[in-house]
């Protein structure tokens, strides 16, 4: 498919689902993961993610209740699917 959609996210709500997501379901302490963010994460999305954002077909916003456009995208990614 040729549809390009970017899931654009706050720096610090980012941040805080990584830290979530790290300490709960992969039992790191808060230093490594913040260490990682610091060291890894922030800069290569700053570098490699962030600039993907122009050349989005849609951009999708990565907070609150998106359920309308998840289910707008889930059909028309179907109907496309239906006519290759």
């Amino acid at each position: 498919m040729d549809v390009k959609i970017f899931v654009d996210a706050p720096d610090d709500i980012r941040l805080l689902r990584r830290m979530r997501r790290d300490i709960a379901d992969r039992g790191r302490d808060l230093e490594s993961v913040l260490g990682q963010y610091q060291e890894t994460v922030r800069p290569m999305h700053d570098e490699f993610v962030g600039p993907s954002r122009r050349r989005a077909d849609l951009i999708v916003p990565g907070e609150g209740d998106n359920q309308i456009i998840v289910k707008f995208l889930s059909a028309a990614l179907r109907a496309l699917q239906l006519h290759d």
